[in-house]
């Protein structure tokens, strides 16, 4: 049996992630078996996911995934590189991927593997870094020197998923991993813009959701029965208005050494965002502190590394264990393989993050405390209690 690895928020699960799946089964047989490395509680645009990693896990093994690994925070709010090596590092330790399958604007991995090769040379880097002093956002100046090195090639980095299948390919390469690269063409709209048809984007689906609008024709049916019974229970969905106060409340008690500690501070920016800090509202500390050179996601996932105490460096290499979050009968069929195989600790019961080494054990705890932000939006009162992580079990679905 062949097994896929995909990377994943899932924020929230939608009929065009169902596709995915089926066309990577498609591609490569029926009988492949799905293993999901997923963002947990916050995801890579800087924001809290709209629903829990625990519901967002069920929905994809009741959609055609088999087993769903959790992303770790410090990965999950990283820039697009951070984010891939992460993922990719977490997939490739489990010792039993063959393929990374990801979704593309472009049909063929080729143009991706040119780009990737590109980006790891260090003449190219080189190049980039000297014009970086230009005041050019970093995006633009990449284009520009690929377009020198690579020709018509550059263009896959013009693409957001593209863009995330070259970083996933350069993982590929830095781990010296045995996991082949498999571009689904992606269909439906495009991301972060509004569409037509039963495919839209998961940024529609989620402003849709704030709007209290219908999303169920955008969704698998069981997927959308999960997220109904998470806004019955309580549990959802997470507004980052809910949010709001306690994210400003924690940044503005940080000292300057704090903001200087962040991931992507450079060049001042720390300190950008530091003197916006008394602006009212989060919407309003971006607006402040953003300027030409840099993107606004980039700020939120700053903000909210601020929020969690996530610091530079806490993403060097890859997770140090593997956390199950939910899983299919042929999924805890997989996972004997993987005990066997596997490069890194499974943790398949939270009290087992308490046993891990030391450094595998600050991150488990780290994830936890996320946690504990994550659940103050929730809501019902009684979902917001502390210490959740630690009482979570992962989803065995049939």
């Amino acid at each position: 049996m062949k097994i896929a690895g995909i990377v994943a928020e899932y924020n929230p699960f939608h009929n065009g992630h169902e596709a995915h799946i089926e066309a990577t089964r498609a591609a490569l047989g029926a009988d492949t078996g799905i293993i999901c490395c997923m963002s947990g509680d916050f995801v890579q645009r800087g924001e809290a996911a709209q629903w829990s990693k625990l519901a967002r896990a069920e929905c994809a093994v009741r959609c055609g995934a088999d087993l769903v690994f959790e992303l770790p925070v410090q990965w999950a709010l990283s820039s697009a590189e951070g984010f891939a090596r992460g993922a990719v590092g977490l997939l490739n330790a489990l010792g039993v991927v063959d393929y990374l399958s990801f979704g593309s604007e472009s049909n063929s991995a080729g143009p991706l593997e040119r780009a990737a090769e590109a980006l790891l040379d260090p003449a190219v880097d080189a190049a980039i870094r000297a014009e970086l002093p230009s005041g050019e956002s970093y995006a633009a100046i990449r284009q520009r020197v690929l377009e020198r090195f690579i020709g018509a090639d550059a263009k896959v980095v013009e693409t957001p998923n593209n863009i995330l299948g070259v970083e996933y390919i350069k993982a590929l390469y830095e781990e010296r991993s045995r996991m082949e690269p498999l571009a689904v063409q992606r269909s439906g709209a495009d991301h972060d813009r509004s569409g037509t048809g039963r495919i839209r984007s998961a940024s529609e689906i989620r402003m849709l959701t704030a709007a209290g609008k219908p999303i169920a024709p955008f969704m698998p049916r069981a997927a959308y029965a999960i997220l109904e019974r998470e806004r019955e229970q309580g549990r959802g969905p997470v507004l980052m208005r809910s949010l709001e106060t306690a994210i400003l409340s924690r940044l503005r008690m940080l000292p300057a050494e704090d903001f200087a500690a962040l991931p992507d501070a450079a060049e001042g920016l720390e300190n950008r965002l530091m003197a916006a800090m008394e602006e009212p509202t989060l919407d309003g500390v971006l607006a402040a502190a953003k300027s030409k050179r840099y993107a606004l996601a980039r700020l939120r996932r700053m903000c909210m590394c601020a929020a969690l105490g996530v610091r530079a460096g806490m993403n060097y290499g890859a997770p140090h264990y593997a956390r199950l979050l939910a899983a299919n009968a042929r999924g805890r069929e997989m996972l004997r393989s993987i005990e066997s195989r596997s490069l890194i600790p499974l943790i398949t019961k939270s009290a087992m993050g308490r046993k891990l080494p030391r450094e595998a054990r600050e991150v488990f705890e780290l994830n936890a405390r996320a946690r504990d932000l994550f659940v103050l939006g929730c809501p019902t009162q009684a979902e917001r209690r502390g210490g959740s992580d630690w009482r979570l079990t992962p989803v065995m679905a049939g």
